[in-house]
């Protein structure tokens, strides 16, 4: 109930919305993961407009996809162990600086003059397999630096730094590889190296093991608890389905040079728009955390994530299509979070890198291996009508799950159980 003092009401709003913030491990840790998010995006933008200048094919484009996402696919029983046995913050660093080396081979490429794709798929096979190691340390250590009653704030925050880096990295890596495609690969790398420093500088947390020899047992442990806890498995199920079918982004060089004709700059704000939409929506909920009929919330938007999908397919009009991309990122903003704080509170610390293991595979095969499909579905039938037919299978999903996983479809609060 509020207070009769409009300012108190105000500060503790305020306190609330930043809470995550005062512990000092996570704010060294948020801006790590921003600077190598937007690292990462300016590489995406970069490398996405320099293959399909090269080829002209958007099935190249599906493959930029694929070769990131095997990797995590192929290690999962690995990384997971990896995450829950050894410093979470140290993995990040390492992973880091792995990933600016990759950035450091592709700048090469660059300066050389590539005449052929495949050197750039072999490091890009190399920047997914650090990918995959990152995924889930970072994923699982932010319990580790925040008490419990500050992780949906740092959930939500931890989400935004993903979305923020969106928002500037395509910008900015469209204006960089606007003046050469070596200045757009060099900030990234710097960028890395700066995010591997930051994490060296996190205190090391309190992180929860059990000895266990490596066996299969131990190393299948998430898969079986993410197929034991039915509500999990449906958040997560959901978002791979829901976003293999209707990811768009793989497609946006085209609409870019082939559609709407607005150059780099414009892919660039092409990849930013889901990213505002998706910040503006992840402050909201910073202040104002999801409280009731968070199931029934997320099916919802998952839904509307496929509508405005398909809006932007049939779109010709530059204005048209950034609004649509920004309420696509709106919308998956809201599941994105309903989901990542079922799994953070609901998830033992012990298994919470298996399980965030099992988790990232299954958000890169909805984005890396949707984009794939985007490829080969352009290439079959057009760019536009398989933009418009994932959308709607977007749709499809949402009302398909929200009848196979009832007891998701009714989870009314996002509270854990361990």
């Amino acid at each position: 109930m509020p207070s009769d003092d409009p300012i108190a009401d105000r500060d503790i709003a305020e306190h609330r919305m930043g809470s995550a913030f005062r512990h000092r491990g996570y704010a060294l840790y948020w801006a790590a993961r921003f600077v190598s998010m937007f690292a990462i995006q300016i590489v995406s933008v970069s490398i996405g407009w320099q293959i399909y200048d090269m080829t002209r094919d958007p099935f190249d484009l599906g493959l930029v996809g694929l070769v990131q996402f095997l990797p995590a696919l192929l290690l999962v029983l690995v990384t997971g162990a990896v995450s829950d046995r050894y410093n979470r913050r140290l993995i990040m660093a390492v992973c880091l600086l792995a990933e600016g080396a990759c950035a450091a081979a592709l700048l090469g490429l660059t300066v050389a003059g590539p005449s052929a794709v495949w050197p750039i798929f072999v490091v890009l096979t190399f920047f997914g397999i650090a990918r995959a190691f990152v995924g889930p340390a970072a994923q699982s250590l932010v319990a580790n630096l925040v008490p419990p009653e500050d992780l949906n704030n740092a959930i939500a925050w931890n989400t935004s730094s993903w979305q923020i880096g969106t928002i500037v990295g395509p910008v900015a890596g469209g204006l960089l590889y606007g003046i050469s495609a070596g200045t757009a690969l060099a900030t990234a790398l710097t960028l890395f190296s700066l995010g591997a420093v930051l994490m060296l500088f996190v205190p090391r947390p309190v992180q929860k093991t059990v000895p266990q020899k490596s066996n299969w047992e131990t190393l299948l442990a998430g898969f079986r608890y993410v197929w034991r806890e039915k509500v999990v498995l449906g958040a997560i199920s959901l978002d791979l389905f829901a976003v293999l079918l209707g990811g768009a982004v793989a497609l946006l060089p085209v609409y870019a040079r082939d559609i709407l004709d607005v150059g780099p700059w414009g892919l660039g704000l092409l990849r930013a728009g889901p990213g505002i939409g998706a910040v503006a929506v992840a402050l909201y909920l910073a202040k104002r955390p999801i409280r009731d009929h968070a199931g029934l919330a997320m099916f919802v938007f998952v839904a509307a994530f496929g509508f405005f999908t398909v809006v932007f397919g049939l779109s010709t009009i530059v204005w048209l299509s950034v609004a649509a991309l920004m309420l696509m990122g709106a919308a998956d903003m809201i599941s994105v979070y309903i989901r990542e704080t079922l799994l953070q509170l609901w998830t033992p610390d012990s298994v919470r890198g298996r399980v965030n293991a099992v988790n990232l595979v299954f958000i890169g095969a909805s984005n890396e291996l949707g984009e794939f499909r985007a490829g080969i579905s352009a290439a079959l039938i057009g760019t536009v009508p398989a933009v418009v037919v994932g959308g709607m299978g977007t749709m499809a999903v949402a009302g398909i799950w929200a009848y196979l996983f009832p007891a998701l479809r009714r989870a009314r609060h996002l509270t854990g159980r361990v």
